[in-house]
Parts: C-alpha cells; sequence; structure tokens
C-alpha cells in the first residue's frame, strides 16, 4: 500500500494544478457550500477551509496542495487501510459526526466488509458487454443494449432513426431499474428476469415512430472518477470511484481532509420500495465500470462516468463499437444525448440540427444543452487481436491516455 500510493501522497503534500474542467465544476461547489456554511458554519465550515483559498476558487493552474489529506494518506498506507474501520481516522469520523448531528457509529466502521461480486452481462451482436450487479444501474445499459440488439439500427450513427432507438431502449430501461434496483439482499425482482430475452421483447414492443412517456413494466416471471489500464501480459483493470455530487455532502472530516459521500441521496423514501432507506442497507448505486468481451477473450475495459449519464454513456458507446466499427477515440468523441425523464432529451450541440428537428416531429423534448460537462466523461482500451492496446479520452474532461 505504501508504494501504491506513494504519488497521491506526494500530490497532496506537494500540490498539483488545477485543470480547466475541474475547474468549471470545482467553482460550482464553492457557491453551493459557501451558502450551506452560513447555515450551518459548525458542518460546512471545513470544506471551505480545505477547499477554497480564503473563500475564493481556486483558478485553472492553481496550485492546490492538502497536506493533512497527505496524512491521511500515510495513515492509510501504513496500516492497510485498518485506520479507516478501526483506528484513528474512523475515530475521527464519528466523533464528527456526533458533535454535528450525525449518525456514524463506530460499528459501522468496524463491522463493514467489501464485497467481491461477480459481473452481469449481455451479448449484444457477438460481444459480451460486462456491468457491475445491483446494487450498481449498470443493469440499466445491459437492458437496453437487450432490446436494442433486436433493432434494425440504420447504416449511417448520426441520424435521427439511431438516436430515436437508443432513446427509447434507454428511457424504457431507466425507468425499470429505478423501480426495481436495490441493494440485492432486498430485491424482490430477479436479475435474470430483468435481462430475460422474454421481458426485451415485452419491452422492445413498445418502441414505435413516436416517444413513447415510459412506465416500469413487470419483469418477473411467474461524483465521478473513472479510469482505465492495461499492460502487456493481459491485466486489465476498469476502475470507478465516486463521491456522488462532485465534493459529495460537502461535510469535511477536521484533520483528515476527507469528503463524506452523499449517496444515501437515491434511496427512496417510499415503505413500498425495495430500494427504501434503512440501516445496514446499500442504496441505488450509479457508479459502473464496463468491461467488453467477445468470443470469452478480453476487448477491454471502458467507461463514462457522470450519475445517471453513466449507463446511457455506455450504451453510447457499445452501439458506437459494435454497430458503427468506431475506434476508442471515435466513439467517445461523438455526439451524445441524454434522457432525463418522461419525454424529455438533452442533446449536444454537435448533434446534427436535422436531427434535432425530427427528433421533436417525433414526441421528443428537446433541448440543445451550451455546456457537454453534464453529458458523461469517460476512457476506453481496446486490445486489438494483435496484441495492440488502443485507448481514447474523453474530450468533455480533463483525461489523457498515458503510455509506459
Amino acid at each position: 500500500m505504501a508504494e501504491l500510493m506513494a504519488p497521491a501522497i506526494q500530490y497532496a503534500r506537494d500540490g498539483f494544478c488545477i485543470p480547466v474542467n475541474v475547474y468549471k465544476q470545482w467553482k460550482a461547489e464553492v457557491v453551493r457550500f459557501t451558502a450551506a456554511a452560513e447555515k450551518e458554519p459548525e458542518v460546512f465550515g471545513p470544506w471551505l477551509k480545505y477547499f477554497t483559498k480564503d473563500g475564493k476558487t481556486y483558478e485553472p493552474g492553481d496550485t492546490f496542495v492538502n497536506p493533512d489529506y497527505a496524512a491521511t494518506l500515510e495513515s492509510l498506507a501504513a496500516t492497510d487501510c485498518e485506520s479507516y474501520y478501526h483506528g484513528d481516522i474512523m475515530k475521527k469520523i464519528v466523533a464528527f459526526s456526533n458533535e454535528t448531528g450525525g449518525f456514524f457509529a463506530e460499528s459501522d466502521f468496524e463491522n463493514y466488509k467489501a464485497q467481491w461480486v461477480e459481473p452481469i452481462s449481455v451479448n449484444y451482436k457477438g460481444y459480451d458487454v460486462c456491468e457491475m450487479p445491483p446494487n450498481g444501474h449498470g443493469i440499466t445499459a445491459l437492458m437496453a443494449l437487450n432490446m436494442l440488439k433486436g433493432l434494425e439500427l440504420s447504416d449511417s450513427r448520426e441520424t435521427a432513426d439511431v438516436y430515436h432507438k437508443m432513446i427509447e431502449a434507454t428511457k424504457l430501461a431507466f425507468v425499470d431499474t429505478k423501480k426495481f434496483v436495490a441493494d440485492p439482499r432486498y430485491m424482490r425482482t430477479k436479475v435474470s428476469d430483468m435481462l430475460s430475452d422474454r421481458y426485451a421483447d415485452v419491452r422492445r414492443a413498445l418502441i414505435t415512430d413516436k416517444a413513447v412517456y415510459p412506465e416500469a413494466g413487470d419483469p418477473s416471471c411467474g461524483g465521478t472518477v473513472y479510469f482505465c489500464v492495461a499492460d502487456g501480459m493481459g491485466n486489465m483493470v476498469s476502475f470507478i470511484q465516486s463521491n456522488y455530487n462532485r465534493f459529495g455532502s460537502g461535510i469535511v472530516i477536521p484533520g483528515t481532509a476527507i469528503t463524506i459521500q452523499d449517496r444515501g441521496a437515491n434511496f427512496s423514501l417510499d415503505p413500498e420500495s425495495d430500494n427504501y432507506l434503512e440501516g445496514g442497507k446499500k442504496a441505488y448505486h450509479t457508479i459502473i465500470p464496463g468491461f467488453l468481451m467477445k468470443d470469452g477473450k478480453a476487448v477491454g475495459p471502458f467507461g463514462v462516468m457522470g450519475g445517471f449519464m453513466q449507463p446511457q454513456g455506455h450504451v453510447q458507446v457499445v452501439v458506437n463499437t459494435v454497430d458503427y466499427h468506431m475506434n476508442p477515440q471515435e466513439c467517445l468523441d461523438a455526439p451524445r444525448f441524454q434522457w432525463v425523464g418522461e419525454k424529455k432529451v438533452q442533446l449536444e450541440r454537435e448533434v446534427p440540427a436535422d436531427i434535432a428537428l425530427k427528433l421533436a416531429d417525433m414526441g421528443h423534448e428537446v433541448t440543445i444543452v451550451n455546456s457537454n460537462l453534464g453529458m458523461g466523461r469517460g476512457e476506453i482500451i481496446w486490445h486489438l487481436e494483435d496484441g495492440t492496446l488502443v485507448g481514447g479520452t474523453e474530450p468533455r474532461a480533463d483525461g489523457t491516455i498515458a503510455a509506459w
């Protein structure tokens, strides 16, 4: 762990330059948490201390240093992270929670065990698309692809027909997962039913040449960082981590610089929901690293971070790859849509105007977005048959491709 975390410790102690797109989102967070700190200074004051320059936003190119976080990482490295679950860091988190009206208990940390889970997958036109199982919503992408594989897509990617069918499949999948996905220990609906060809046929039949108002069906039978790496020996990793809303809850533990996440936002407060808020229960989760395989062999890792854009980005990347034979960079450069509820869909400005007009004629409520920061931010590595590794990096973010 000490070797693994050494670069991060160095960056935290010595500093790193703020990139352009991170700055834009950071600036919005300063506005959000400045207002929160005015109402509850004891809760949100530490965020302003650690992540502003005397209350002002760091600018692009500024060097940001965080020595308390460096010390936190050193503690984690020295104890194989046990200080977070059983030691000093845990005690600081619980103490601050108690001081500020929170509900953390030492047992929450001491009793936690990480889970090793098997991915779920569907075969899309000869490729196995792998996602994390519930309580994550990678199943949304798989359900949408299950519908799409039975539809005929136009020869050209940039047509209203292709956008329409992807939008319809995506939103039909999404309303299902929002209803049925929860901590798998509490789900009454089987994942196998949600991914069955039978149910895909039922949902696909709802896709016509007009936008549908999506409602959940019955599948039963009876803020975020993504990266991927690959090496010459065939090892590949698809990795994602998130505090959810940028800086998460905005609650920072003094002396540690740890920002507490706000994933509980995706619990339901409906007692009838499988995803109902209860102690010891995992919330519906949006972070979903993806992986593509063919004939039992790895093609490679991919991901598109961005909350509820993630499975939508996965669908678009897979369709771009499999149906339109785009290379990784072309996949990520291609214009995107985002379904945001009911018949509402956002399109990037790069989507041709005639497609936007045609989609509106088909019943979609179309909005052209001025900023593409909310349209997903991804990375891809594909392994070619000759052993070459090909990477693509997101033009909407500050990502890069590094080879060594």
